[in-house]
């Protein structure tokens, strides 16, 4: 049996995993500026109070794990913005406050993100320095206490596989998500099909797709669905529009809990936001998936 009729023949209530949303966009909107070429990780030393309020609102949302602040910790990045070697205080200071606000209710997942521009492969690093650079991260974030690994919006196959193994080396549960282009294929070109196979010897928990709109979602559960993984989605909201907040293809928080309830009902079993979204859509989607408040969660994570 596939997937995909495993998947038809499951109750359509089951509970997935709801994974939260947007951080940087979120901090964004709640006025602090996330600019190049720290981005997100410069509210860990501005407004460390804002970060841990982001993830709260997600945690209250009824989100079963809440993501750490750490999209931007690594050693190249913090670099990048005149903080040499901080990396270790920083990726501390955000798996800290993702922990206070998550209490014993979430997970805290630790993100892995590419170490140039999400949206560049052609600015992939060598491997030797992929897989120097993504080993100590990895290690920073278990050394920091989270419950899994993140490697996320990964452009290539060849990075995803660098941090997806450096992930897996600290014997944490790992999971993987790519960014695609229309037609499931990763940025670099390559099918999204060799970007999960690249990371197979990782042994990933979960294998997925994030800061997609949701014109690409089919394409890519598509994929999903016909490999033998648990497997997730994260949409954006599109591309930012001319207007500041707006996005290109956005969603009200009814109409994304639509868009995720299909793909659970396609075999989904993790779900959750990515730029754009905010702790309304997330409480949106746990309304329909658990036929309660915001707030409610599984009891199987």
């Amino acid at each position: 049996m596939t997937r995909e009729e495993a998947s038809l023949s499951e109750p359509r209530n089951r509970l997935p995993t709801l994974l939260d949303g947007a951080t940087g966009t979120e901090l964004e909107r709640r006025g602090i500026r996330c600019d190049g070429p720290l981005w997100s990780a410069a509210a860990l030393v501005e407004a460390p109070h804002v970060v841990q309020s982001v993830h709260e609102s997600y945690a209250a949302a009824g989100c079963d794990v809440v993501t750490a602040n750490t999209f931007r910790t690594h050693a190249r990045s913090l670099a990048a913005g005149g903080a040499v070697g901080r990396e270790a205080e920083l990726t501390s200071v955000a798996v800290a406050l993702a922990r206070a606000a998550a209490g014993n209710a979430c997970r805290v997942a630790g993100s892995a993100a590419p170490l140039e521009d999400c949206y560049r492969p052609d600015r992939v690093p060598p491997d030797a320095e992929l897989e120097r650079e993504h080993r100590a991260h990895a290690a920073l974030l278990a050394d920091a206490g989270v419950d899994l690994i993140l490697v996320e919006t990964m452009n290539c196959a060849r990075e995803a596989r660098a941090a997806a193994l450096a992930a897996a080396e600290t014997g944490l549960p790992v999971w993987v998500a790519f960014v695609c282009g229309p037609d499931a294929r990763l940025l670099s070109g390559e099918p999204l099909a060799t970007g999960l196979a690249a990371v197979a010897d990782a042994a990933p928990e979960v294998l997925a797709v994030n800061c997609v709109p949701a014109s690409h979602v089919e394409a890519c559960l598509d994929v999903l669905a016909r490999q033998p993984c648990r497997f997730g989605l994260s949409p954006n909201l599109g591309l930012p529009a001319d207007t500041p907040g707006a996005y290109r293809e956005a969603l009200t928080p009814d109409a994304f809990a639509e868009l995720l309830v299909h793909c659970r009902d396609r075999g989904a079993g993790v779900l959750g936001g990515c730029c754009g979204t905010r702790p309304e859509h997330l409480a949106a989607l746990a309304r329909r998936v658990r036929g309660s408040r915001a707030g409610g969660r599984s009891a199987s994570q």
